[in-house]
């Protein structure tokens, strides 16, 4: 019984707690239902208010916004009123001037109608007083032509009565008179004409010694005198075998470098070098003076300080070249004038450097040309390029005169130029006056005291010996050697020797020239066959 009140109690209790339970939850939900729509009004009231705050807001910017609107429409429409009135004003302005302009116009126009009626006027004035003067003019014609056909039948008539006095005819009468007149006057014009000669003569001397003095007074150049070899000193004799090194290595790597001779003889403490190119003997000559400074001297040296001195050497002509260009003046010159100009410093003619020579011509001719009022300019630019064809003679054919016309035509120089280098030694005659400018130049510097030195000895040897070989020949009257032996002159026996026998004669002289005489440049051989017949009237 007791068990079955406690288990009616246990399920009582378990009941009691289900139930309680039971109420519980359901309390739960009930408060969480109230709570849950108490928060849900909350929230919509919140957006609710917050859609509307948002219109608000979205609306108060649709105003400001067409607030703003209408005042940039307001302001543009302001400023566009603005520009609209400034262009009407600028308009009116420019209306206004094109008004006055015209109005202008219009009133130059009708004082240029009047003035052009008034000439008119004028000009019909003068016109009808022109037409008087013709009627006059011609009125007075028709007078002299009656008074001249008055006077010619005058004259007709009264020559008539002297040549019937006379008893002579008009041709007759004009040829007395003609040769009284020319026995009369003969002598007065000869002595005249005679006069005028010598007077002229002297005036044309003095000027011309006035010039040439006055020329050579204000240029003052300095002598320079050179000769074809160069000697190099020695610190002793033993350097000569090392120059000469083993089995004549070293001597024949300078000779082979260079193109040089070296000499090496008894001279003591001295090499010889010596070479007709002047270019050659310079390389040379720098090369042994570092070699014997050096004290290092072996082909690879050798060739070395060649290949270097050849270098600076290039540039040291174009530098001299340019010098002389400025210092004359003569304006723009081809580059490769140039470099031949500064290779004149090293070419000599008779021991006178032929650059030194070139600018003395330069500045003697300017100077004469300015005392005549030439072209001074020209002139100078003749005299320094008068002997351009010296630059290269010993590598090209022919004398420098025909090898500096053929270098100035091919840097298209200006025929006066090209004129003086071709006449400057009288092989063409000038055409120019600046030409004989350049001769007269050149015949001054070249015959100064000490300008070129020469012994007279050698000089007349080579000359002798060129005239010597000449009248070897058969058939040769007479050689001469002339310009210093640049040129011979043969006459040869017209009898013995006919025009193509002249062309051979020529050719064999000149090939034993060349084989026999040693000589700097060119020699022109010059055969001259001529036939001269004579009568004489008894």
């Amino acid at each position: 019984m007791q068990k079955i009140m406690m288990l009616v109690n246990g399920f009582w209790l378990v009941s009691i707690y289900v139930v309680v339970s039971l109420l519980l939850v359901v309390i739960g939900l009930a408060v969480g239902y109230l709570v849950f729509k108490r928060q849900y009004e909350k929230a919509g009231k919140s957006a609710a208010k917050l859609i509307e705050d948002a219109k608000k807001v979205a609306e108060e910017n649709r105003k400001a916004s067409l607030i703003e609107f209408k005042q940039e429409t307001f302001k543009l429409k302001q400023e566009s009123e603005k520009e609209i009135r400034n262009l009407k004003q600028e308009t009116e302005r420019e209306i206004k001037e094109k008004r006055r302009a015209t109005a202008e116009l219009e009133q130059k126009l009708s004082q240029r109608e009047e003035r052009l009626d008034n000439r008119m006027s004028n000009l019909d004035k003068r016109e009808e007083n022109l037409n008087q003067k013709e009627q006059k003019i011609e009125q007075r014609k028709n007078d002299l032509d009656k008074q001249y056909s008055k006077a010619e039948e005058l004259i007709e008539a009264q020559n008539k009565k002297l040549l019937e006095i006379s008893g002579l005819s008009v041709e007759d009468a004009k040829k007395i008179i003609i040769e009284r007149v020319e026995e009369d006057m003969a002598m007065e014009v000869a002595q005249i004409i005679k006069d005028a000669e010598e007077k002229a003569k002297l005036e044309v001397n003095r000027k011309a010694q006035c010039l040439l003095a006055n020329a050579i007074q204000q240029y003052a150049g300095e002598i320079v005198s050179e000769t074809t070899v160069s000697v190099v000193p020695l610190p002793n004799d033993e350097m000569k075998g090392r120059i000469i090194g083993r089995e004549g290595r070293n001597i024949r790597a300078i000779e082979a470098s260079t193109g040089a001779d070296i000499i090496i003889d008894d001279t003591p403490e001295a090499v010889v070098l010596s070479s007709f190119d002047p270019i050659r003997r310079e390389i040379a000559r720098r090369t042994m003076e570092t070699l014997i400074a050096d004290g290092r001297i072996q082909p690879s040296r050798i060739e070395e300080l060649v290949n270097k001195f050849k270098k600076e050497l290039d540039v040291e002509l174009r530098e001299t070249g340019e010098k002389a260009v400025f210092d004359t003046g003569i304006g723009k010159v081809h580059p490769e004038i140039v470099k031949l100009i500064g290779r004149l410093k090293f070419r000599t003619s008779y021991g006178q450097n032929a650059l030194a020579h070139s600018l003395e011509v330069a500045f003697l001719a300017g100077k004469m040309a300015a005392e005549i009022g030439a072209n001074e300019m020209l002139a100078r630019r003749a005299g320094l390029l008068h002997d351009i064809g010296k630059a290269v003679d010993h590598e090209m054919e022919g004398s420098h005169v025909d090898i500096g016309i053929e270098l100035a035509n091919r840097f298209r120089e200006n025929p006066v130029v090209i004129d003086a280098i071709a006449s400057h030694h009288g092989d063409n005659e000038p055409t120019s006056f600046i030409s004989q400018l350049v001769v007269a130049a050149d015949t001054m510097s070249a015959a100064r005291p000490g300008a070129r030195s020469e012994s007279i000895e050698n000089y007349i040897k080579r000359l002798s010996k060129l005239e010597e070989i000449c009248n070897e020949f058969k058939g040769v009257d007479k050689a001469y050697a002339i310009q210093a032996g640049r040129e011979i002159r043969i006459l040869v026996k017209p009898d013995e020797i006919n025009d193509v026998e002249a062309h051979k004669l020529a050719r064999d002289i000149r090939m034993k020239v060349e084989g026999n005489v040693n000589y700097p440049g060119t020699i022109k051989v010059t055969v001259i066959r001529e036939t001269r017949v004579h009568e004489i009237a008894k």
